[in-house]
């Protein structure tokens, strides 16, 4: 057999030697992952801040990138590249930035910019900024108008902002240059299926528009001819030395007929309404102060009498909170209010709402008439009415 040569006996003997002793600057058994994701080369995803005692590689490496001595297209693309690994690592904030330092460089390439431009349109996608990517969009395409990338997101833009017309726009101008471009053509058809549906809505809109217009003026009319009074809600004015002071709800106050008249909606949840056979329909609320209860009807007849809704209000069944049982239709009086003059003007049940309400003392306020209704002859009745003008009507 042949004898070992002097390599293979130094071989040996290293080997021996490694078995026996730890290489010093191996990676640590536990730690080795942490310390292989230090290298560029294998890091599944960039630090946040590039400390160069802790990755001094990376820190080498972008410092090469962000060079000012090497020429500006150098450092446009290397920004451009880096931009890139943040998109593809969905940090877009991080990206928008990359590109947008890359943009500053003005390196004259406008194929770079145009790409840089794009790829910042689809960065602000991402992260919802559709008028921003729409204007980078519209950027890249003014200097390369066939570019097809920014082309199709600025289709997608426009789709997101829901201006559907300048989608179909975008999509015709792209068409021109790749007329067989398969995802333009479907954003085509996607667009204006959209427009069209937009466009009948906006009718659809206009005409309820012009049809509550129509019935609020019809409402406002049917108001004015009854002459029945709406208490406008009261605007700040300055006082003038040679004005004189106007009644609540005089001719001045109410002469300009107005919807701010029939603000009942929002409170009640009803409103004055016009029928087909022109009969106005209010809503009523009835208080009775005696047990701080109160009743709302949301649609009473103007040519309906109060007695008609007294007798279902208190008919068979009583109100619970009618403890003494008193409350039945022949023992109750109506009132209603003047505040200005301080008077209660008493109504008879067999009186029409639009009797009431053509009153000259009557004013609607807040779209809802108000009525007190009281038991009389009863010890509230008469502590109620102690003191106050009362007038029949």
């Amino acid at each position: 057999m042949a004898e070992k040569c002097d390599s293979d006996d130094g071989m040996d003997e290293f080997m021996d030697k490694f078995k026996t002793q730890r290489y010093k600057n191996a990676f640590s058994e536990n730690s080795w992952e942490e310390e292989f994701n230090k290298v560029p080369m294998f890091m599944k995803t960039a630090p946040e801040e590039i400390d160069s005692k802790q990755y001094p590689e990376l820190a080498c490496l972008q410092a090469i990138i962000h060079d000012e001595d090497r020429p500006p297209e150098e450092q446009a693309k290397s920004l451009k590249d880096e931009g890139n690994q943040f998109f593809k690592e969905k940090n877009y904030q991080k990206a928008i930035l990359a590109y947008t330092a890359g943009l500053k460089k003005k390196c004259g390439d406008q194929d770079l910019d145009t790409v840089l431009l794009t790829n910042r349109a689809a960065a602000h996608f991402h992260l919802g900024n559709m008028r921003s990517a729409l204007n980078d969009a519209a950027a890249a395409k003014k200097i390369k108008p066939d570019h097809l990338k920014a082309i199709i997101r600025g289709v997608q833009c426009c789709i997101e902002l829901r201006i559907f017309a300048e989608a179909v726009q975008w999509c015709d101008e792209g068409l021109k240059v790749c007329p067989t471009d398969k995802k333009l053509l479907e954003l085509r058809v996607a667009a204006d299926k959209l427009k069209r549906a937009a466009e009948r809505d906006a009718r659809k809109a206009n005409a309820k528009e012009k049809k509550l217009h129509g019935e609020k003026e019809a409402l406002l009319a049917a108001i004015k001819d009854r002459g029945i009074k709406l208490l406008q809600p009261v605007k700040p004015r300055q006082h003038s030395s040679d004005s004189e002071d106007e009644d609540e709800g005089s001719s001045a106050a109410i002469s300009q007929l107005s919807l701010d008249g029939l603000g009942s909606r929002e409170a009640t949840g009803a409103q004055v309404f016009l029928d087909e056979q022109g009969s106005l329909h209010w809503p009523v609320l009835f208080l009775y102060p005696e047990h701080q209860q109160s009743d709302f009807i949301s649609a009473f007849c103007d040519n309906n009498c109060f007695i008609d809704h007294l007798a279902v209000m208190f008919g068979e069944e009583l109100p619970p909170w009618d403890a003494d049982r008193k409350y039945h239709p022949q023992n109750l009086q109506l009132y209603f209010e003047d505040e200005k003059k301080e008077t209660l003007h008493q109504v008879k049940p067999e009186t029409t709402l639009l009797e009431v309400l053509q009153h000259k003392r009557f004013f609607v306020k807040a779209g809802t008439p108000s009525f007190i209704v009281l038991v009389n002859g009863s010890s509230f009745w008469k502590q109620f009415l102690t003191g106050k003008k009362i007038q029949g009507l």
